[in-house]
């Protein structure tokens, strides 16, 4: 007989740190695993499309994104912008092409697969985390979107898409914190 684990197993093989304290899926909102794949795809194709196009920019200055459309509309000018790199502000600690000087993007693409792959996990700590990371990239979310409209004055489709993906997963996050401590209040 062939054995196949459960996705917490799996999760707990990958995160073994979050093995305590597990609850069952029972206690998760029916619709939040689908939605936190969902947001978490779109927001990885969405980060690497734009490190798609701030690698194709650096290469050819002449290169044109299908998000750009116009003077003020133009997802290239935002990403090889000085805050499209450790959100303008690396910079200030390290070499301007320093390797801790990473792309917003590349970062986005941790952050995903961090959502992602906690989200397997059913423990609280997983559930802090989520939570956490997510505030992180909410905060980061404001101030790039501040950056956007008063210093750049320019309007990025693929900045406020992954704006709207950062809110939507910190309120799936929130939903799935409650729940699980919900669930842990009444088993306790």
């Amino acid at each position: 007989m062939i054995f196949f684990p459960t996705v917490e197993e799996v999760a707990v093989i990958f995160f073994p740190c979050f093995d305590s304290n597990m609850v069952s899926t029972a206690a998760l909102p029916k619709w939040e695993r689908t939605v936190r794949v969902l947001l978490c795809v779109f927001g990885m194709i969405l980060s690497v499309y734009a490190l798609h196009v701030e690698l194709s920019r650096e290469h050819d200055p002449n290169y044109r994104a299908m998000c750009d459309l116009g003077e003020s509309v133009s997802c290239s000018k935002v990403f090889t912008s000085r805050w499209g790199r450790g959100f303008g502000l690396v910079q200030f600690f390290v070499a301007q092409d320093s390797p801790l000087n990473q792309p917003n993007s590349l970062l986005g693409i941790v952050f995903y697969t961090l959502q992602l792959g906690l989200g397997l996990t059913l423990s609280k700590k997983a559930a802090l985390l989520l939570v956490f990371s997510s505030w992180v990239s909410v905060a980061g979310s404001l101030y790039l979107a501040s950056i956007l409209a008063f210093v750049l004055g320019d309007f990025c489709m693929v900045c406020v898409s992954t704006y709207i993906v950062n809110f939507a997963l910190l309120y799936t996050n929130l939903k799935r914190r409650s729940a699980i401590e919900g669930k842990k209040a009444k088993a306790g």
